[in-house]
């Protein structure tokens, strides 16, 4: 059973709805209901969603009173004309883009129907309507809820969980333990897909930008995990351990122990460098399991490269305060 709770959302509908209520009833206008009905209709997750929203059913509201205009003024106020415009008038907000504004446009149309008089009053009625109901759910949804903590904590769970991650391979190729069941990678997979996916609300909350450093960071940090899913099976399953383990095994250590949202993967590939060089003076196998566990060993590291290029790519986040 969920867990009862009252989000901002739903707080921004209810004093949205009352306050358009409120207005239009202020204002002397029929059907002043129907102002909270507008509003409610166009309480979205984000501002863009919001200005999108109001866009649409003021659109096809004002195509909504042009066809009942002609439509009952020529033919009657009767259903069968009601069904025909119907039939004909929802393609019509599909072409024009206006779709998801279909059922505002109706409220305002069965007003139209009900009185059975389009009149220059009702028509300022209804006007008055849409301006109260569309703009007062502009205002509110104006103010969105301050995200910036939320990100802040899954940017550093996720750091952790690649400390940890990194942590157990350090483990593997020092001790030969394989007793990790590997539960951080999926933590790590569902930590960044509700990361990202909130992220990505930030930027639909400000209206002139498409994209926003946390939303890059946790995509980089996405790109990297495929990489660390990627290698693991080249450490994991080695046949032999040979010499060249305890070089990876301290790089590694030593990358857990610098997990961050800054910018130090040109170092750490630096530090790489000197890894594949010392790796390469090494002697040579003298059996083919050695031979095997060497070559893993090689590839993981080139991978590990491509891990911190990624990371490279990336211009950092600040330290969190």
């Amino acid at each position: 059973m969920k867990k009862f709770r009252i989000g901002y959302r739903t707080i921004k509908t209810a004093i949205g709805t009352a306050l358009s209520i409120a207005l239009a009833q202020y204002f002397g206008l029929e059907f002043f209901t129907s102002a909270g009905i507008l509003t409610i209709l166009c309480i979205q997750t984000t501002k863009k969603k919001s200005v999108h929203a109001v866009y649409t059913r003021f659109v096809a509201s004002l195509i909504g009173m042009a066809f009942s205009f002609v439509a009952f003024e020529l033919f009657g106020y009767n259903p069968i004309v009601l069904t025909v415009m119907i039939l004909l008038f929802i393609p019509t907000i599909v072409i024009v883009g206006a779709a998801p504004g279909f059922v505002s446009s109706a409220v305002i149309m069965m007003h139209i129907y009900s009185e059975a008089n389009f009149t220059l009053d009702l028509l300022y009625n209804e006007l008055g309507l849409m301006a109260i109901g569309f703009g007062v759910a502009l205002i509110v949804n104006m103010y969105m809820g301050d995200i910036q903590k939320t990100m802040d904590n899954y940017r550093i769970e996720i750091e952790e969980l690649y400390r940890k991650i990194f942590s157990e391979i350090v483990e593997y190729l020092e001790n030969g333990d394989t007793s990790w069941d590997g539960k951080e990678l999926i933590d790590a997979e569902n930590v960044l897909n509700k990361a990202k996916s909130l992220a990505f609300k930030d930027v639909e909350n400000h209206l002139t930008r498409k994209e926003n450093a946390y939303y890059l960071y946790f995509d980089m940090r996405e790109r990297q995990l495929e990489i660390i899913e990627r290698v693991l099976p080249k450490i994991t399953a080695l046949p032999v351990m040979v010499q060249q383990v305890e070089l990876v095994a301290n790089f590694m250590k030593d990358l857990a122990d610098h997990v961050h949202s800054g910018n130090t993967a040109r170092s750490f590939r630096d530090k790489l460098d000197i890894v594949k060089k010392e790796f390469a003076e090494m002697p040579l196998p003298e059996s083919h399991e050695k031979f095997v566990a060497m070559a893993s060993l090689y590839q993981f590291i080139e991978e590990m490269d491509q891990y911190l290029e990624i990371k490279q790519s990336f211009k950092g986040l600040k330290p969190i305060e």
